[in-house]
């Protein structure tokens, strides 16, 4: 498995782990009353800051575990990196609209935040598989 691969992992299995206890936590304090009035954001930053923080710890790890291997990315990488950038880009640009959308019709910003969240996480983890699954295959000729 090279470096590369192996980032593509962490990122995914990440990205997944980190909605999840978001997840967890925001409707651990509904309580009983309207989704809307949970308070996310502090949920939501630490999450996402905490998710930065465990994406870079594994990553160092990872590469402090396997001195040896490889820190170049060959084309091959470069491919695989590029094909997944180009899967996961369109969840963002869909977060995008839909919060502007949705802005403009003036939902709660609960909502507009969280899907703003969930389009992030979209866009890593259907670009994370692209990856996994290309790395695991061939890359697909352009």
């Amino acid at each position: 498995m090279t470096l590369e691969e192996r980032r593509a992992w962490i990122r995914l299995v990440v990205a997944v782990v980190g909605y999840a206890v978001y997840l967890v936590v925001v409707l651990g304090r509904v309580d009983g009353g309207p989704l809307t009035s949970v308070s996310y954001a502090a949920p939501l930053l630490w999450t996402v800051g905490g998710a930065i923080v465990a994406t870079i710890l594994a990553e160092v790890a990872v590469a402090a575990a396997n001195p040896r291997a490889s820190q170049l990315k060959d084309d091959r990488d470069r491919h695989i990196g590029r094909l997944g950038d180009q899967v996961g880009q369109p969840f963002v640009v869909i977060g995008a609209v839909a919060a502007m959308l949705m802005a403009l019709l003036d939902w709660a910003p609960f909502w507009i935040a969280n899907v703003i969240y969930l389009c992030f996480v979209l866009s890593a983890v259907v670009g994370g598989v692209a990856r996994v699954v290309v790395y695991r295959g061939s890359v697909p000729e352009w």
